[in-house]
């Protein structure tokens, strides 16, 4: 069954043509990704957990956002070496594209639509942000990066997580593996 989210047409980071439809009958975790963000050290656990569930199924899917503090300033290819040499990033990437506001991808206008609201401490993070200075994007927006949207195999969302939500966070792994068991 193919679903309007897994229609949005979407570019890989080496400039192929994709959608998540490519993973139809997976259970797809999104996540906004930076490079030179606090949080950018889950690419470790986000690599983890693909390694340990790509074989039942999951997918993690990394979309670059330079969203939030200009944490993502380098060009797709940039992007992608720094994922390979510093995480060893086996999971998919995807080009560059922009997560909230009024330019946000289809992508992300989908996803905040289907989950406005984040399970984790979205709101404690808020107030860090708020702590140095800065505006956090209200809800329904993408918090920051690292922000992770579980998408069932039937295409639809199934959760949406804080970016403080490590990947090996219980309450994720615990969705994963829900997901993968239907």
């Amino acid at each position: 069954m193919t679903t309007a989210l897994q229609d949005i047409p979407l570019k890989t980071i080496r400039d192929g043509d994709a959608s998540l439809a490519d993973y139809a009958g997976k259970v797809v975790l999104v996540v906004n990704v930076a490079s030179k963000c606090g949080l950018t050290p889950q690419y470790e656990g986000l690599e983890k957990l693909y390694s340990d569930y790509k074989d039942q199924g999951l997918v993690v899917a990394g979309f670059p956002a330079n969203d939030f503090a200009g944490q993502e300033p380098g060009t797709n290819e940039d992007i992608a070496t720094f994922c390979t040499t510093n995480f060893a990033v086996d999971f998919p990437m995807f080009a560059k594209l922009v997560a909230t506001g009024p330019d946000k991808h289809p992508l992300y206008a989908a996803l905040t639509e289907a989950a406005p609201k984040a399970s984790g401490d979205g709101d404690a993070f808020r107030e860090k942000l708020r702590g140095y200075g800065m505006t956090p994007n209200p809800e329904p927006e993408v918090l920051w990066n690292f922000e992770k949207f579980l998408i069932a195999k039937d295409g639809t969302v199934a959760g949406r997580f804080a970016p403080t939500t490590a990947p090996d966070d219980t309450e994720l792994v615990a969705a994963i593996e829900a997901e993968l068991a239907k």
